[in-house]
């Protein structure tokens, strides 16, 4: 069953016995939006529906995320990636073009270590596992103690007077309001102590005190016969750009593109600027089509030879 959101319309499908919910746009071939932590499908409308011309977008709440369940579980790139397989299964799509950003774009690229022969396209928006350095605040949150505070800052009074604050700034002429403005849209969807608790599970799968802990670099290289796209913010202070930059140098024949509006969240703010990039780059490139012997081919070319251990016995 499904309602519409002026054109964005959600969705749920039940999988293992959790509901998990999906928003989809438009027609044509498959677009599919991950977003990152702290958001849901909902953020990526903007996006979605200047798509919807051209192409099925669709656009999946992740596990413990949005208005999915929020099941005491596995909160893992490789179990987040396995969710979409299972539902883009449900819905009886195959082969499509994986967006992801942030975590999202963590979660694409498991998704495509998992199951190759399902990624036609990938793009990565301002995405994590292309290096250790994150934002202190990220960092912070992976500490022994960060339960208890984000139930303090999640809570609606703490909320409101953030709110207060933003609209005081906003009155006075300060560009700071819009960034109080961010603090707050990141913690709103927290308030559910499922919600927290996923959160918190989903972080420290990747994060620690040290920063990213979970990087993909050694492995960009199997991404040479997809088309790829890099996306970042030219004001990200989340993700460094250099982690992009890095990565473009890494995946062979990829493309990298950088939005000068746009800091962490370019779907947000700029999304007619992501939309154009990301139109352009699937009219532009023909889908690719992988099977198991292009799979084993491409572990071959840099796996060193299997040899024999003899036993220590």
């Amino acid at each position: 069953m499904g309602h519409s959101d002026d054109g964005f319309d959600a969705w749920q499908v039940e999988l293992h016995g959790h509901p998990v919910i999906y928003r989809t746009a438009g027609s044509g071939p498959p677009v599919v939006l991950i977003h990152g932590m702290v958001n849901s499908s909902h953020h990526w409308r903007e996006v979605a529906l200047r798509l919807a011309d051209r192409y099925t977008v669709i656009a999946p709440d992740l596990i413990g995320h949005g208005d999915s369940a929020t099941p005491r579980g596995d909160y893992s790139l490789g179990a987040h990636a396995a969710v979409i397989r299972d539902l883009l299964t449900a819905i009886d799509v195959g082969g499509a073009t994986i967006v992801g950003h942030s975590l999202g774009g963590g979660v694409a690229m498991q998704f495509f270590w998992q199951f190759p022969q399902l990624v036609e396209r990938l793009v990565l928006v301002s995405s994590g596992g292309l290096g250790r350095e994150v934002s202190p605040l990220l960092r912070s949150a992976a500490l022994p103690g960060a339960s208890v505070a984000l139930r303090v800052v999640a809570g609606r009074r703490f909320l409101a007077a953030l709110d207060r604050v933003a609209a005081a700034l906003d009155a006075s002429g300060s560009a700071r309001g819009v960034y109080v403005r961010a603090v707050v849209r990141a913690l709103r969807p927290l308030e559910r102590p499922g919600s927290r608790e996923a959160f918190l599970q989903t972080l420290r799968s990747v994060i620690d005190l040290q920063g990213q802990h979970v990087s993909a670099t050694d492995r960009l290289y199997l991404l040479g016969p997809v088309p790829t796209l890099i996306v970042w913010g030219e004001r990200d202070n989340t993700i460094p750009l250099q982690h992009g930059r890095s990565a473009h140098e890494a995946i062979p024949h990829s493309r990298f593109e950088t939005l000068p509006r746009a800091a962490h969240f370019p779907h947000l703010e700029d999304p007619g600027g992501l939309a154009d990039v990301l139109g352009d780059f699937v009219a532009t490139t023909e889908p690719c089509h992988l099977d198991d012997a292009d799979w084993s081919e491409l572990i071959s070319s840099r796996s060193v030879r299997s040899r024999h251990l003899r036993s220590a016995a």
